[in-house]
């Protein structure tokens, strides 16, 4: 899949109608090894039905026509119904739960509604040198094709959860570990400049504006935290004793009976980890990063090893500050675009994490190894604004400043074009249907 979406991420200049048209090839590339019947089923109140996703994206992209392609007509008043999301200023909307309760539109007509879109959406493109509005029409295209990197990711945790090894992703094999990554690096506190500084570029408005925050000296892990090492916690019966666990967390685990990450399953005693490949004991899957656990269950493992999780100041430093020469950069290796050399992004074609130390090249002037890609990381930091705020999209991200954890770095689904070290990705403390994991951090 990788080698048919050309990396515009380089040098290279693409223009936003190349770059439409590329992201919404990979949307449908990444749903094409489903059958017809997959598109359809809604396994969980938090996922969506794959056919939901490729018409909720051409949903966001008929409400820039609406608004900016004079004389454009709605395709369908239920189709705004029925693919609208979380907007409530664009009408009513169906709501997530019952979003596999509906046959039509079809597939079929679903498909058919997104290359409408598409093609509206390029005329309007071909004529931006005449609109007045020309660089509104830009911005919010540009928003959208994140929004659809974004959609891109979900689909493949819905696939996942849908069908897991089922589905015949197109995988390739997995690199190798180059060395053991252990210990944790010390860095010096002080003040730090937090937040997307860089103008010129995409980056979303909950992560601006950059400001200074203080920090004290801490250690951060190297490294991921492991399947090898939450095995510990588990078998040290780390889901059986309330003492590492926040009361709500401990609520969470009872109530829902949670033993082991999302898609541990216990088979003659021994805890199998099932992804896109198949089903594998844990034991032969030690040395990869952790993944789908919550808020609840990083910070309980953290507390069970004398450590805790984070904040995202912390996190950012690690991944991008260079001491030496006193400059942030973009990302932990420098300033060089994400390649799939030095991180495991959507790009890699791997559909899964990576052992720790597989990209070394990769590594923070910390020598934190694969802060971006793998893994989203919990950080112990709510998701609020940052200090002076301002939305630069209505119902985006500013709604949802309340009740949820700050994660960073990105995962295997993630889009190469569509990360930054900056990033804030959040979610409830429960929630670990998503490629979530961790690393510790001490004081």
């Amino acid at each position: 899949m990788a080698s048919t979406i050309r990396d515009f991420t380089g040098p290279e200049t693409v223009s936003i109608a190349d770059l439409y048209t590329q992201v919404r090839a990979r949307t449908m590339l990444i749903v094409a090894p489903l059958e017809i019947e997959d598109y359809v089923i809604q396994t969980a109140d938090f996922m969506s039905p794959p056919r939901w996703h490729i018409g909720h994206t051409s949903w966001f992209f008929e409400t820039v026509l609406r608004a900016h392609k004079p004389g454009y007509r709605v395709y369908s008043d239920d189709y705004l119904f029925y693919f609208n999301s979380y907007y409530e200023g664009f009408g009513e909307r169906i709501e997530r739960p019952k979003r596999g309760t509906k046959s039509r539109p079809t597939v079929k007509e679903t498909i058919a509604y997104r290359n409408h879109v598409d093609e509206q959406v390029l005329k309007l493109l071909q004529s931006l040198d005449t609109l007045p509005n020309a660089e509104t029409v830009r911005s919010l295209v540009r928003l959208g094709l994140e929004h659809e990197m974004q959609h891109q990711e979900l689909l493949v945790y819905d696939i996942k959860h849908l069908l897991c090894d089922q589905f015949d992703a197109p995988m390739k094999p997995l690199p190798k570990s180059s060395a053991r990554v252990e210990g944790m690096a010390e860095i010096e506190g002080g003040l730090f400049l937090l937040g997307y500084q860089t103008s010129g570029q995409f980056a979303f408005d909950n992560e601006k504006p950059a400001h200074q925050v203080f920090l004290q000296d801490y250690a951060i892990d190297k490294a991921p935290v492991t399947n090898g090492e939450f095995l510990e916690f588990i078998s040290d019966g780390g889901y059986q004793n309330f003492r590492w666990w926040f009361s709500e967390g401990w609520e969470t685990v009872n109530r829902e009976q949670w033993r082991a990450p999302l898609y541990w399953e216990l088979h003659d005693g021994e805890w199998m980890i099932r992804d896109f490949s198949g089903l594998h004991p844990a034991s032969s899957r030690k040395d990869e990063p952790v993944s789908h656990v919550s808020y609840f269950e990083a910070s309980a493992f953290a507390k069970w090893v004398g450590k805790r999780l984070p904040t995202e100041g912390e996190w950012e430093k690690a991944a991008c500050y260079d001491a030496r020469r006193k400059v942030k950069n973009a990302f932990p290796w420098g300033d060089g675009s994400p390649s799939s050399g030095k991180t495991n992004l959507f790009e890699n074609g791997l559909w899964s994490v990576a052992p720790v130390g597989a990209f070394p090249d990769g590594a923070s002037t910390y020598g934190c190894q694969q802060m971006i890609g793998d893994v989203w990381e919990w950080t112990t930091s709510d998701y609020v604004p940052y200090p002076g705020f301002k939305s630069e999209f209505d119902e985006y991200n500013d709604k949802w400043f309340v009740n949820q954890k700050v994660l960073r770095g990105g995962s295997f689904a993630t889009p190469q074009l569509h990360i930054r070290s900056t990033y804030r990705n959040f979610f409830h403390a429960h929630e670990r249907w998503m490629i979530s994991g961790f690393r510790c951090a001490a004081d």
